[in-house]
């Protein structure tokens, strides 16, 4: 045979060993996959999970009654029927300006302060003209 051509190739003992030691594996992680889907499978189904999934059920049935009374409790009360009455006078404030005009004269307010304080500022540390004599 020339240096060109190939002979086909026969598996040698260490590929036979590798191929065998690969299947192995493999078969062992396809039983792993089904005795895991099998344990899942048997607590899903289990009393056990069905019985802490109805008293998970339950109390946030239990909590969503109680917090839904608690609002309507709060809503109907002398407390919440104050807030709602402040925040229906507050709305009525905005949409008539009030709010709106007292803000304004409070920022104007502000940086008027603000711009006497650094005009101040400003000439208290500028320092005297040159002499024109010297």
């Amino acid at each position: 045979m020339s240096e060109n051509q190939t002979t086909p190739s026969t598996p040698s003992s260490s590929d036979s060993a590798a191929g065998k030691a690969g299947g192995e594996v493999l078969d062992e992680l396809r039983e792993l996959g089904r005795n895991l889907r099998s344990l899942l499978q048997t607590a899903w189904e289990s009393d056990e999970r069905k019985k802490m999934q109805g008293e998970i059920e339950t109390g946030l049935n239990d909590l969503y009654n109680t917090l839904h009374q608690a609002a309507r409790d709060f809503s109907e009360g002398p407390t919440g029927q104050t807030l709602k009455s402040d925040l229906e006078d507050l709305g009525q404030r905005i949409r008539s300006g009030d709010v709106e005009a007292k803000v304004r004269s409070e920022v104007l307010s502000a940086l008027r302060a603000a711009n006497e304080g650094l005009k101040k500022a400003s000439t208290a540390k500028t320092p005297p003209p040159p002499d024109a004599n010297a």
